[in-house]
């Protein structure tokens, strides 16, 4: 009954920005290593519990496909020590461009100021709550010079999450054509990414790239919102990560 008092004392308190590799990014597991196992057989058992085909076994290694994972942890043991588990890496360098490669970034001039407009091309809402938090205390989008806009004429990066439904496509190229350039599209989420578990399908055309040029993909189920920072700030061609997780 005292939760006003509470937060008066308490106050604001904004997330510090994560600082090393061992820690965990918010409340999420991180992403799935690529993982050598000891024999053909194990790769193959720890790619069949994969319920979207995220892990693909070849001989001895098990090879995963970010951009599919939607974080089910079915491929992590539940006995950290144990054999036979997909290995879990925390850090939220989850970005990465087309095809795995590296994006190309807007000018520097954009560091201190990059205004990103929002797209719901039919999330279901978690990517939608990640997103939400950025702008609040915690977490404080403003103080990287990042700042939402409610319309693509004013935006240098159009953000997209959910899968891109059939009566979205139009929309959302109609809000990349609207904004000036030089421009950039972010998927973040599985969904964004290639459809998910909702597509391609009779309602859904796919990911964001089925509609618009993606410049840059941040996987998860949903990222966490570090990561989504991570990938704004390597867009606009500020520092990126360092090995050991630290903003630049």
């Amino acid at each position: 009954m005292n939760w006003f008092v509470r937060g008066l004392l308490a106050g604001i308190r904004t997330e510090a920005e994560p600082g090393g590799k061992d820690t965990p990014p918010s409340i999420s597991p991180g992403l799935p290593r690529t993982t050598l196992h000891a024999s053909p057989e194990a790769a193959i058992d720890i790619a069949a519990v994969c319920p979207t085909g995220a892990i693909v076994a070849h001989d001895a290694l098990a090879s995963v496909v970010q951009d599919l994972c939607v974080h089910c942890m079915r491929c992590k043991p539940s006995d950290p020590g144990a054999a036979g588990g997909q290995e879990w890496r925390h850090d939220v360098r989850f970005a990465h461009g087309p095809e795995g490669g590296e994006a190309e970034p807007l000018d520097r001039r954009f560091t201190r100021s990059l205004h990103v407009r929002i797209v719901d091309a039919g999330d279901c809402g978690s990517c939608l709550n990640e997103l939400a938090q950025l702008n609040g205390p915690s977490y404080n989008l403003h103080r990287f010079g990042i700042f939402i806009t409610p319309t693509p004429r004013q935006a240098d990066v159009l953000l997209v999450v959910g899968p891109v439904t059939r009566q979205m496509r139009g929309p959302l190229k109609a809000a990349y054509d609207a904004m000036p350039d030089p421009k950039r599209v972010v998927a973040v989420g599985a969904c964004a990414a290639g459809g998910g578990i909702f597509g391609p399908s009779l309602m859904c055309a796919g990911g964001a790239a089925d509609a618009v040029p993606v410049d840059l993909v941040v996987p998860g189920c949903p990222p966490p919102p570090f990561a989504i920072v991570h990938a704004l700030r390597a867009v606009c061609g500020a520092r990126p990560l360092d090995p050991s997780g630290n903003l630049g």
